[in-house]
């Protein structure tokens, strides 16, 4: 059964994560020199936010930096956080940490109802 419920679990992380704002970089136009961006810097923010698609920044023909959308940016931190998140519930779950359904309200419970500390 928890197998079961991991595979159910781990199909709509993937089918809930696979979702993005931003769309795939187009290569003649998304990546720019460090020299031409700093020269037009407010025409390639203009882009980013109306074509949703990231900007890579080379220096020396190499990556060196890539412009994000602050709501893509803010949904990577959260995809991020969500799938550690989700590892150490597994983990814990494989090394047998778990607690009984009784038990996790009763530690609810009493975690909720302290009163607030400033």
């Amino acid at each position: 059964m928890e197998q079961r419920i991991r595979s159910i679990f781990r199909a709509n992380i993937r089918s809930e994560l696979g979702t993005s704002l931003m769309k795939a970089i187009h290569v003649a136009e998304d990546i720019l020199p460090l020299g031409e961006f700093k020269a037009q810097v407010s025409r390639v923010i203009r882009r980013l936010r109306e074509a949703k698609r990231p900007v890579v920044i080379t220096q020396n023909g190499k990556p060196a930096a890539v412009l994000v959308t602050p709501e893509e940016f803010d949904r990577l931190r959260e995809r991020a956080r969500f799938i550690d998140a989700v590892r150490e519930g597994l983990a814990d779950s494989e090394a047998g940490r778990v607690i009984d359904d009784k038990t996790l309200g009763r530690e609810l419970g009493a975690e909720l109802s302290r009163p607030e500390r400033r």
